[in-house]
């Protein structure tokens, strides 16, 4: 069930990775986030705001070819690129590690199975080179206080 949901567009780089920021500054230990979207929707620019607000200091790119990053910093950072799980039967314990720090799951779609039953999910829409519509959704009550906190 959706609670709370923020829509807004940015219109840079820059804004994207800001708008993650303000995000990482309002997560906790054990917070999830789905980021859903096209290809270069902005999904990655966005997490390395997360990133930044938590002061990771590793480079934060796409987790494509590995399907999982950590990234240590006030508290760690779990990058997923699940779109490499399509199909997959087989429960790898990456949930596990979303009680260790805050996970972020790229393409969420692939590991619906997965998911917990309250996260925040993150909806990225390429308008042009430079702009993004962009979706913040409570997924569950949990997280309607901080989707509140995004407007």
């Amino acid at each position: 069930m959706y609670y709370n949901n923020v829509a807004m567009i940015t219109h840079t780089e820059q804004e994207t990775v800001d708008l993650g920021y303000k995000l990482g500054k309002l997560l906790h230990k054990g917070d999830f986030i789905a980021l859903k979207g096209d290809l270069a929707g902005g999904k990655t620019t966005f997490t390395k705001g997360i990133g930044k607000a938590l002061n990771v200091d590793s480079v934060i790119n796409s987790p494509t070819f590995t399907i999982l990053k950590v990234h240590k910093g006030d508290i760690t950072l779990y990058h997923i690129d699940a779109y490499r799980l399509e199909g997959n039967e087989y429960d790898l314990g990456l949930d596990e590690l979303a009680e260790e720090g805050i996970m972020v799951v790229e393409w969420p779609e692939y590991y619906e199975t997965y998911l917990p039953k309250e996260y925040i999910q993150i909806t990225f829409k390429y308008i042009d080179d430079n702009s993004r519509e962009i979706n913040i959704i409570s997924v569950g009550d949990k997280y309607s206080k901080i989707v509140e906190e995004m407007q």
